[in-house]
């Protein structure tokens, strides 16, 4: 089953089509070895080489499952010393986040690997890197294209590695279009929605609100937004914005779109306690395939939610980060395909993702 999994999931790099805005579209076929080959680690100073890594705050979920994937590859599969591979909580405070990264630079890191806590610090980030010559793998949250390009035409020796957004955002509504009266529990001509964000600059935020909506008036849905609302990526958000919702909006309620599966199950506890019930009166979704999340898609208590592959990402981050430091030239962007769950795929999906445990 696992194969199956991974064999719809790859990388490819997509550095003209993410600057050129280009949709997003299902994964194409590729073998698994394909997907998990090793990097050749000759002429690398495994026992000895510095690897700086902040990850934006430690409390986010999915953020706690790619760092440790990430430091587990590192250590167990390319046999880099842990010792040397510091990892920092950037406490959802850019500044805090920059200082790290400084303290990386002073000590002579040879690599750093950042997840942000704003993007739009990426510009200063590489020149501080850039700088003092090491080399950067952006990952998660995805510096503006002409960054992006700027590193390309510059030389500079930074990239990129993620999921384009927009492919969640589709899958989303796609989820919802799916389901038997593609949303319209009421059956009055229109789904009326509810929308729970991350943070309104971050470009998860901006393309899984638009694409999820657009992807399910694609599917001739007429829609009306009761709600958009910021969570901020938090569950106890997600739950008191959902159950704040519920009282303003009561049955009105038929779709509640969740940019990540912690604010989902938020929602989920407000759903229950208000006596809805997910895939009759309502319809949930979310995004990152968390294990709480996939089980409640294949108990029917989520509509559907989407895989965010942190095992590709994490690992073509640490390969990235091999490629600079053997001196190999990188695209400035990788792109790694998102998954749909659905209660068709719901169980093969959590074997994957507790086969790491």
């Amino acid at each position: 089953m696992k194969r199956k999994i991974l064999a719809a999931v790859f990388w490819t790099m997509a550095a003209a089509s993410a600057f050129a805005g280009a949709e997003p579209v299902p994964a194409a076929e590729k073998s698994e070895e394909a997907i998990w080959q090793k990097p050749d680690m000759e002429g690398i100073d495994t026992e000895n080489t510095k690897i700086g890594i902040s990850i934006y705050q430690f409390d986010d979920t999915f953020m706690t499952l790619y760092r440790t994937e990430l430091v587990r590859y590192l250590t167990e599969e390319l046999g880099f010393d842990e010792k040397n591979i510091i990892v920092e909580d950037g406490k959802n405070d850019q500044e805090k986040q920059t200082d790290q990264i400084e303290r990386f630079i002073a000590d002579q890191a040879d690599v750093m690997i950042l997840n942000l806590v704003h993007a739009s610090a990426a510009p200063m980030i590489t020149d501080l890197c850039s700088e003092a010559g090491i080399p950067v793998v952006y990952i998660n949250r995805q510096p503006d294209s002409m960054e992006m390009e700027r590193w390309d035409l510059e030389g500079i020796q930074a990239a990129y590695i993620g999921a384009d957004a927009r492919q969640s955002g589709i899958f989303q509504g796609e989820e919802i279009a799916e389901t038997e009266n593609k949303g319209d529990v009421n059956g009055d001509g229109e789904v009326s929605y509810i929308m729970i964000q991350g943070e309104p600059e971050n470009i998860d935020t901006q393309y899984r609100t638009a694409y999820s909506v657009k992807a399910l008036e694609n599917a001739g849905v007429e829609t009306r937004e009761l709600l958009a609302q910021r969570g901020d990526w938090n569950q106890s958000q997600g739950q008191k914005i959902m159950e704040e919702a519920l009282d303003e909006f009561g049955d009105e309620i038929e779709v509640v779109f969740c940019n990540n599966d912690a604010m989902a199950l938020g929602a989920l506890e407000a759903i229950r306690e208000a006596d809805r019930t997910v895939g009759e009166d309502i319809y949930l979704a979310g995004v990152d395939a968390l294990e709480e999340a996939v089980q409640s898609v294949v108990d029917g208590e989520f509509t559907g939610t989407v895989f965010n592959d942190y095992f590709s990402q994490s690992h073509g981050a640490a390969e990235l980060a091999v490629k600079f430091l053997k001196g190999e030239e990188t695209e400035p962007v990788t792109l790694v395909d998102y998954v749909k769950v659905t209660q068709d795929n719901a169980e093969e999906i959590l074997e994957l993702v507790n086969s790491k445990k």
